[in-house]
């Protein structure tokens, strides 16, 4: 009784081996930078809400509108400081998800 032969699995093409490479690539780099970023951010947010706590005594000596200082940043300091991280990441991540999507395009 003869066997049907099984057919050998085929290798994938150069140009698609190499298309695929780019797009690990890219994935890696973009990852790379979303993780840089968040982590940068992140430290700017602990750096100014540890920091507030941390140097209340010293920064009550300066005054913002009549105000003590670590007062001030305690207020209002935190509020700002939370919205301009939000909006940083916000464009940042913009411009490296177009990066991105512009390095996943197929090239002719």
């Amino acid at each position: 009784m003869p066997t049907d032969p099984v057919p050998e699995p085929t290798l994938a093409s150069n140009s698609d081996q190499a298309i695929r490479v780019r797009l690990d690539q890219a994935r890696a780099r973009h990852w790379e930078r979303t993780r840089r970023m968040s982590l940068l951010l992140l430290a700017v947010w602990l750096t100014t809400g540890f920091g507030t706590v941390f140097f209340a005594r010293e920064l009550a000596r300066f005054e913002v509108f009549g105000w003590p200082l670590s007062f001030y940043m305690a207020a209002q300091g935190a509020s700002l400081v939370s919205v301009t991280i939000i909006a940083i990441y916000a464009w940042r991540m913009r411009r490296l998800d177009r990066d991105f999507h512009a390095a996943m395009a197929p090239r002719p």
